[in-house]
């Protein structure tokens, strides 16, 4: 079966009207190599999607299936489809294949001659094919070799560390998405095909081959310096007009300059409107586009989108050690985010709208920054383009992550186009705030490797690599962007990198250390970017890969969903430490989320509480890429656990927070947005059934970018008792204008021990044009409430909160967060609603 694909001229800002651009994307043909039957496929995608499609493999992230699907990729598959090439695309001076996305061992002909062959899935590959072309029908064919085989045959010939978790430690043979080979929340599915866009280019004569913008504050303007290369082969007579648009989308000015006399330009902003991360002000965008002209002929143009800001990483000796904070636009930042994963292990299924939602959940959830970790790929151009839109600033690691790597001529040669790539094609987002060397593997070698003689040399090289080489690399394609050597640091030189004093710092002692959540109040970094606690999925989530027979976390089926190894029983612990046996499999899964959302909260705001010490806070980690037993705060299917909504509540510009011990309790106020706030805190000390034993209230003035203590209190006289802790619990108010604005409670004791009242919660749903409004009352204190749809999908204003007794809660669903229509009578059949309370096992 031969496909067939007509040429058309398309219309491509980012290519040009001087362009020709052939797209070879959608229906091809694939076979298994050594196997006579072709089959359909789609590019962009990849091998697992497509026998997926065709029905030949069973879901891989279903039950035990993955074990199953590993197997397909030690053979080679071979993708092929035809073209039509008309004259017209011949008659241009140049035609190159443009490869955004190979993945990654790949053998490349056209119309039977070797065209390349590629080893790099991070790369952007351009390759002059027209003397290979004809007019009429044209065969493309790619190859794609087995990953697993390459690098089990690497390991063997020279063994490399890596992460206990992945297929084999030869991972860091080759420039392919680590995570693919399995991670310590990722399955073993290392597929491969197109997985970005494919097309031909017809160019004549010259076009725009790269440009960089860099920006130059002043008083009332800001100067944007345009720096154009071209890649021209005749002619040398070429004009480049720049258009300056507003975010609104007028026109600022134009300007148009010969490339024979310089090669940059110059534009002026007027009373610029400045670009700020979420929380501190508003998103504008402008727009440049630049027109390359011989004479009046145009051949080519770009598009870019650009935030006027300023920023830098702030590093400076003070009386606890060096900083680590990001500073925008003057003002000194507290960043809070998680850490980006891939969205998915079949590539194929990624798409601007998914990519958004996640944004979008994110900004929803106030953070102000996100971390793309170093095992995974580097994210489609839409990725930045909606952090920009939504104000969301990116720390982005380059793709080197927890392993050894040996960088010969070859590797070192392969990974400096994939820098150059990548730095030129990211740089110029107003949200790109930091670029880093790698995820953890200076620690690594401190912790881990340093005794190990064999591995010496590969540690030379580790410096020379990242802290020379790629520094020297990013300030010369990206001045503007500050560089950081590995997560964490303490500046390199395998100088303490964990050091809690300067740098970033993970920290890992509760969970991998079964540590109490109150140990984090014992660390005070300068900025914490890796932390967490697991949790299992919902029950909804667990339906889509195990059948209810498989409903315990024993099971082998939700122990293949479980990647990091006593991941379950360190579940187990944690919810023994703070809460009763749960009375079935579903208050199980609760109950993870519970200490996994309680984990983070005692980390966030004692380091929010530190502000000034500790310039920022990203846990471990945003989302999964399949549906498993992880860290995430978004599940495998994009539902929000209680730990999003705990965030949600951690990361509000303004936080009341509190911190016990013993019988005293401090209260605090943090700050971070750029006015002050005046307002009230009151706090309650009451029974389980909510009666009054204590309260209290005072004016608070939050100062704008600041955390103070509030209060101290001391309830000694109370607890006359030991047994008097158990009855107690402390709420806690911040308001302003008598409007709710952050607020808890506090318990004396763990809450297994806690004497918990039935709450008997009930509900009062009431319906707007937009939205439903969910009243909740209860007739005791009940903690940690949760609300859920058992056959739909919503994400509610407020969830996993306190509720004390005989107080009124309305929390709001816009009917635009419901993935099905549903009216009051269906949303109060659908809805239900349990706390601690409803998890004891009733005997």
């Amino acid at each position: 079966m031969v496909l067939m694909l007509f040429v058309s001229r398309i219309q491509n800002k980012e290519i040009g009207d001087g362009n020709m651009v052939l797209d070879l994307n959608g229906s091809w043909m694939m076979r298994r190599v050594g196997q006579p039957e072709w089959r359909h496929a789609r590019v962009p995608g990849s091998v697992c999607s497509d026998l997926l499609d065709a029905g030949l493999i069973k879901d891989p992230f279903y039950g035990t299936n993955e074990s199953d699907t590993l197997n397909i990729f030690d053979g080679d598959f071979e993708y092929r489809r035809s073209f039509l090439v008309d004259e017209e695309l011949l008659r241009h001076d140049r035609v190159q294949l443009r490869c955004e996305g190979l993945d990654t061992l790949c053998t490349l002909s056209v119309n039977d001659c070797l065209l390349a062959n590629t080893d790099n899935m991070h790369r952007t590959y351009e390759f002059d094919c027209k003397k290979m072309l004809r007019p009429g029908e044209n065969i493309i064919d790619v190859i794609f070799h087995s990953p697993t085989r390459f690098v089990a045959e690497k390991q063997r010939e020279q063994p490399l560390r890596n992460s206990e978790e992945a297929y084999s430690g030869g991972i860091s043979h080759l420039r392919k998405a680590h995570y693919m080979f399995g991670w310590d929340w990722g399955p073993m599915i290392p597929d491969m095909g197109i997985w970005r866009n494919i097309m031909l280019i017809g160019r004549d004569r010259a076009y725009i081959g790269d440009y960089s913008v860099s920006q130059v504050h002043q008083s009332s303007s800001v100067v944007l310096n345009i720096s154009v290369s071209l890649e021209k082969w005749a002619g040398d007579d070429f004009q480049v007009k720049a258009v300056l648009t507003s975010p609104e989308g007028s026109i600022l000015t134009k300007r148009t300059v010969s490339l024979d006399e310089r090669n940059s330009i110059t534009l002026s902003v007027k009373e610029p409107r400045l670009w700020w991360p979420n929380g501190y002000g508003e998103q504008p965008l402008y727009s440049v586009s630049l027109f390359l002209y011989e004479g009046e002929r145009k051949l080519d143009e770009k598009e870019f989108r650009l935030g006027l800001r300023m920023l830098k990483l702030v590093r400076e000796r003070d009386r606890w050690g060096t900083s680590f904070a990001f500073e925008i636009n003057g003002v000194r930042i507290f960043a809070m985010g998680a850490d980006y994963i891939p969205e998915d292990n079949l590539l194929s299924r990624r798409n601007r709208a998914r990519t958004e939602k996640l944004i979008r959940s994110c900004v929803r959830a106030n953070f102000n920054m996100i971390r793309v970790w170093g095992g995974g790929i580097y994210p489609d151009d839409y990725f930045y383009e909606l952090c920009d839109r939504y104000g969301l600033l990116v720390w982005q690691d380059f793709m080197f992550a927890c392993g050894v790597y040996d960088f010969d001529e070859q590797f070192r040669d392969s990974v400096r186009h994939e820098l150059e790539d990548n730095i030129k094609r990211i740089r110029g987002h107003a949200s790109l705030a930091l670029w880093c060397g790698n995820n953890e593997m200076e620690w690594m070698w401190v912790q881990n490797w340093k005794n190990e003689t064999s591995l010496k040399r590969y540690q030379m090289e580790y410096q020379e690599q990242f802290e020379k080489s790629l520094p020297e690399f990013v300030s010369r394609l990206d001045p503007d962007t500050p560089y950081w050597p590995s997560s964490p640091s303490s500046g390199g030189d395998f100088h303490a990198p964990n050091d809690e004093n300067r740098g970033d710092m993970h920290d890992w002692d509760v969970w991998h250390g079964k540590k109490p959540f109150t140990d984090y109040r014992s660390v005070v970094p300068r900025f914490m970017s890796e932390f967490g606690l697991q949790s299992f999925p919902s029950l909804k989530t667990v339906r889509t890969f195990a059948p209810p027979e498989e409903w315990n976390i024993f099971s082998r089926v939700m122990e293949s969903h479980q990647k990091s190894g006593t991941g379950n029983e360190k579940i187990l612990y944690y919810i023994s430490q703070y809460f009763r046996h749960p009375g079935n499999f579903d208050s199980l899964l609760y109950l993870s989320q519970l200490i996994q959302a309680e984990g983070i909260r005692y980390g966030v705001e004692h380091w929010r509480r530190c502000r000034g010490r500790c310039m920022g806070v990203i846990y471990w980690q945003l989302n999964d890429c399949w549906p498993v037993a992880s860290w995430s705060g978004i599940d495998g299917c994009g539902r929000w656990k209680a730990l999003h909504y705990t965030v949600k509540r951690c990361f509000a510009p303004v936080l009341a927070s509190a911190c016990e011990e013993g019988a005293r309790v401090s209260l605090h106020v943090s700050n971070e947005s750029k006015t002050s706030v005046t307002g009230c805190l009151e706090w309650k000390l009451m029974t389980p059934d909510s009666k009054m034993l204590e309260s209290g209230e005072m004016p608070v003035c939050a100062e704008p970018l600041s955390s103070k203590q509030c209060a101290s209190l001391d309830f000694s006289r109370q607890f006359t008792t030991e047994e008097k802790r158990y009855d107690v619990y402390l709420e806690y108010l911040f308001s302003v204008g008598g409007k709710r604005v952050s607020g808890g409670t506090v318990l004396f004791c763990k809450a297994k021990h806690f004497h918990f009242h039935n709450p008997g919660i009930k509900m009062d749903i009431t319906e707007k044009e937009d939205r439903f409004f969910i009243r909740l009352r209860a007739d005791a204190f009940a903690k940690f409430v949760e609300l859920d749809l058992k056959h739909c999908d919503a994400v509610f204003s407020d969830n996993y909160f306190d509720l004390s007794a005989h107080t009124d809660r309305i929390i709001a669903l816009k009917k635009t967060e419901l993935d099905v229509p549903l009216n009051p009578a269906r949303l109060a059949e659908d809805l239900s609603v349990r706390s601690v309370y409803d998890t004891y096992e009733k005997f």
